[in-house]
Order: C-alpha cells, then sequence, then structure tokens
C-alpha cells in the first residue's frame, strides 16, 4: 500500500472518530470485477447503532453493504486496492482527494464542501420518489404522525422506494405512456404496502386516472386495506378476496404479481399475457415445481447434489423459463434482483413491456425444449396454460 492511500485511510479513520465524516466516494474503476461503476459511503443510524454504508453501483443494480467504524476503514483500503483510480473523502474539516496511478498515488487536502453533516437518520427522505408524508404510510406503520420513517421499517421504506422506481421506468418505456387512464391488478396483494405505493404514483403523482384491483385470499387483509384505501381517498383502488387462478382479469394495462408462491406465479403471468397486458411486474418465491422434477445432468451432479445449490438452480431455471415464455409471446423481458439482500429476503424480478408490433415467437420453442431435456422437466406450467 502506497503512502498516499495509507494516508487517505488515516483521514477516514480520523473523520469516523471525530465525527466529522460525511461521505466518501470512489470512482474511475479499472479493476476486474465486471459492470462495477462507483462506490458511494455515508453514515447510517440501525438498530445496532452507527454504520457506515457502502453503496457499490454496478451496470444494472445496487449492493449495499454496512459496516461498524472499525470495519468501515479496511473494508474502503480493499475496495481501493480493488482497481479504483479516484477517491474523494468529504469531512466537516477538510476534503480529501486521492488519485491513485499505476506507479505513484497522490493525496491532497482541499476547502471542505460542506461545514456540517447530514443526518444520518433521516436516510435522503426528501430526494425519495415517494413522500414519506403519504398517508397510506402512516396508515400502514411505516411512518410515524409527524410524516417521518420509523427506524424500524426503513428495509420496507427502500423497497417500497426502488419498487416505484421500477414501475416509473416501466411506464416511461411502454405504450401505456399518454395514456389518461391506466387499469391496474396486483395479483396476492397481502397487506398491500406496494399496491398503495403503486396506486399513489400513477394516481397522484402521475395524475393519471386509475382503476387498480387488489387480488388477496385473506378476508381480513382485504378488510383492511379496503379501510386504509378509503381513509387515503384512493377512490380508484379496491381489494377483493379471490386466488389468483380464479380471478377474472379482463383488459389490464399493468398487471403485477410480487411473492406469488410456486406456480401462483405461473397463473398470474398467464393472466398477463391473455389480457395483453402492457407492463407485467413478477416477484416469483418458491420454485418447487421445477425442483421437484431437476434430473442433473451427469456433468453437474457433484455440483446440484447440494440442496442449497440444487435450489438454486430451480429458480434460475424456472424463473429463466417464465421469461422466455414471455418473449415467445412477444414481450421484452429483463431479470434482476428486487432489492439488496441486506434489507430484505433476495428476490428475482422479472419484468416485461410488450412489444408494439408483438406476436408469438416461435424459434423460442426449441431452446425451452432443449433446457427442459437438459434437465428432464416434463412440465412447465406457464407453458402448459399458454398451450
Amino acid at each position: 500500500m502506497s503512502d498516499a492511500i495509507g494516508n487517505f485511510l488515516d483521514e477516514l479513520g480520523k473523520s469516523l472518530s471525530s465525527n466529522t465524516f460525511v461521505k466518501l466516494t470512489l470512482s474511475n474503476y479499472k479493476g476486474a470485477e465486471q459492470h462495477l461503476q462507483k462506490v458511494a459511503a455515508r453514515m447510517i443510524e440501525t438498530k445496532r447503532g452507527s454504520r457506515v454504508a457502502f453503496q457499490l453501483h454496478y451496470e444494472t443494480r445496487q449492493i449495499v453493504k454496512n459496516y461498524n467504524l472499525q470495519d468501515a476503514i479496511p473494508a474502503a483500503g480493499k475496495l481501493l486496492g480493488s482497481g479504483f483510480r479516484n477517491a474523494h473523502l468529504f469531512t466537516t474539516a477538510n476534503d480529501f482527494q486521492l488519485t491513485i496511478g499505476k506507479k505513484n498515488s497522490r493525496m491532497i487536502s482541499v476547502k471542505p464542501t460542506f461545514a456540517e453533516k447530514p443526518s444520518a437518520a433521516h436516510d435522503r427522505e426528501k430526494n425519495s420518489i415517494v413522500s414519506p408524508s403519504a398517508a397510506y404510510l402512516k396508515a400502514l406503520g411505516i411512518a410515524n404522525d409527524s410524516g417521518e420513517i420509523k427506524q424500524t421499517q426503513r428495509d420496507k421504506w427502500r423497497q417500497i422506494n426502488r419498487y416505484v422506481e421500477i414501475l416509473r421506468d416501466l411506464y416511461e418505456n411502454s405504450s401505456v405512456k399518454g395514456k389518461s387512464e391506466l387499469k391496474i391488478v396486483d395479483m396476492g396483494s397481502g397487506k398491500g404496502y406496494l399496491t398503495f405505493a403503486a396506486y399513489d404514483y400513477f394516481a397522484n403523482d402521475r395524475k393519471l386516472t386509475v382503476e387498480m384491483t387488489g387480488v388477496e385470499m385473506r378476508q381480513e387483509l382485504v378488510d383492511l386495506c379496503n379501510q386504509i384505501a378509503a381513509s387515503c381517498g384512493f377512490d380508484g383502488l379496491r381489494f377483493v378476496k379471490n386466488t389468483i387462478a380464479d380471478h377474472e382479469v379482463g383488459d389490464v394495462d399493468i398487471l403485477i404479481a410480487l411473492h406469488a408462491c410456486d406456480t401462483a406465479t405461473d397463473d398470474a403471468l398467464f393472466k398477463g399475457i391473455s389480457s395483453n397486458a402492457s407492463i407485467i411486474v413478477a416477484a416469483p418465491c418458491c420454485h418447487k415445481e421445477i425442483r421437484q422434477q431437476i434430473k442433473p445432468p451427469e456433468v453437474l451432479k457433484d455440483i446440484l447434489k447440494h440442496g442449497s445449490m440444487l435450489e438454486r438452480e430451480a429458480e434460475t431455471i424456472t424463473d429463466g423459463l417464465r421469461s422466455m415464455l414471455l418473449e415467445r409471446s412477444g414481450y421484452s423481458t429483463k431479470i434482476f434482483e428486487f432489492v439488496a439482500t441486506e434489507h430484505t429476503p433476495k428476490n428475482n424480478m422479472i419484468v416485461a413491456i410488450r412489444k408494439p408490433d408483438a406476436g408469438l415467437e416461435n424459434d423460442f420453442q426449441a431452446r425451452i425444449d432443449a433446457i427442459k431435456d437438459m434437465y428432464g422437466i416434463g412440465r412447465q406450467r406457464l407453458e402448459n396454460l399458454l398451450a
């Protein structure tokens, strides 16, 4: 490690111990990790005390890693040694700029950009796409009476904001943009956290006329969500008791199915495809149908004999086949991680936008059959429903 890097890490340690740390940024990445672009670190308050949150920005995703104040320094050192060429430490005393070259590195100190530290507890709520003062957040117990996000609900708060960002981007790139009215169905809406967020975004932020239905099997949640919708003045939002398979969707612009278990996700995807939905959003959980059928090819038997590895493989195959079946049906698709694993359990999210010239893509079938044959899979529910 060069003297300049060592001095930079010393200044980071001093700022953390003296409570003058504002933020740290790493940029100009030239290392080997694919798609990594930059890192931003800031102080946050958690249930376990103060932590430094390192947010790693990749081309299509972000990962957050939290460290205590002592571990943050070696974590920063490891990142600096991985291929970043520039680093900028902001403190209320001075700013420190580090440039790392192939042969030499240097650090300079300049006047501070920030005279005061930002609030670690506020968690950038002012810059969030969802207003923390939204009435439904208070009704659901996420925000307090003052419109501040409760410390114990920050994971859910992050999830809600990320979800609305995804919906916003899908809307901007779909054929429904420009429509004054939207019909949305949320299959398996649960307690309605994300259902309310979606309705609020399109009806109040976008000023659209929205007719949205949340479908849920548990009557007590249906009643609760209808009460909250009424209290928030969400006139176009209703919740009904039904299963995903039995609910009649009709014409729909956006179909959502988050955490529908096993083949219930396939039922929801089929409803979306059959109704020619412009946007389909699914976050599947459980992949029992495929896992029970997998007969690992000989070359993979030593790997997939481990239960956890087989579970991951079943998830990959199941969601991959779903994506291919959506593409075969005239959609462009993406699969990505919905939320960082530090915040809530990992789930793939499948998003699909109907192509303007959508039609059946027959060339996908041979590839689908090849994958099924490779793993000894005899049936896949979405494929059977579409047959």
